[in-house]
């Protein structure tokens, strides 16, 4: 059963635009696999408004930021802002930031 639907904002799709076919066809394999079982090694919470699709291949990981919209009332839509390979054991603070300056702006333009 698929518990939420994914869409992508443009800087979202520009970086899986540019990883390498094998690395985009894994990101894109486990943000399917992650809107059908709750696993926090491919879908986690950061902070209040803040989640990670997370992927982990070839010694690389891959994060994806994004955030929930609530449609009716419930979490049924997530919205994926952008991405990074990450270099050290810690989320970036200002990678957090960003996606959440990107909801904001998103939700803004949405109203």
């Amino acid at each position: 059963m698929i518990n939420f639907e994914v869409r992508f904002l443009e800087q979202a799709k520009a970086f899986i635009d540019k990883l390498d076919d094998k690395t985009r066809k894994k990101v894109i394999f486990n943000i399917w696999k992650s809107r059908e079982v709750n696993d926090p090694e491919l879908f986690k919470k950061l902070n209040e408004n803040i989640w990670e699709f997370r992927t982990r291949y070839q010694d690389k990981q891959i994060r994806l930021f994004a955030f929930w919209e609530r449609t009716k009332n419930k979490d049924t839509l997530v919205i994926a802002t952008h991405g990074i390979i990450k270099k050290t054991k810690k989320t970036p603070k200002k990678e957090i930031e960003r996606a959440e300056q990107l909801r904001i702006s998103y939700l803004e333009t949405k109203n």
